[in-house]
């Protein structure tokens, strides 16, 4: 077993709690860069079989970045929200639908509402987003 599939049969009894109607699960995708340089995107790695695992469309090519990005390790909450302004563009399959996106960290929420965006631009319905953890201005974060 994969730890991404470790950490995703943790996450499933919560998520199915949530009773959320999903038809599209999308994870935040890499830039070509970061994919080049890792070899995988970690968030798709839990999001997958997490997907998988909830009966849910697993469409990560329905949010592709259009911008590379700087890390947004130690930058503020401005910094941040500058940083992934309209990094994101959403597919077709998007409109009309009921999206859950997934990330690994969640800061400042920066990411989550740049992908948001893209996604309601497309013609998303709803939008839904779930993380692995949230970081918490006490672990050294500036500004958050």
């Amino acid at each position: 077993m994969s730890m991404g599939d470790a950490l995703a049969s943790h996450m499933l009894p919560f998520v199915k709690s949530l009773d959320w109607k999903i038809d599209l699960a999308i994870p935040i995708p890499l830039s070509r860069q970061r994919m080049k340089e890792r070899g995988y995107n970690q968030v798709a790695m839990i999001a997958n079989p997490l997907a998988m695992a909830l009966g849910l469309d697993y469409a990560p090519g329905e949010l592709t970045r259009q911008k590379a990005t700087r890390s947004q390790v130690g930058l503020t909450k401005e910094e941040r929200r500058h940083n992934v302004h309209a990094a994101f563009k959403a597919g077709d399959r998007v409109k009309g639908r009921t999206v859950l996106i997934f990330d690994d960290v969640s800061t400042t929420g920066a990411t989550l509402s740049s992908a948001a965006e893209a996604l309601r631009s497309a013609g998303a319905e709803k939008i839904y987003a779930l993380t692995v953890a949230r970081a918490l201005p006490r672990h050294g974060l500036r500004h958050v």
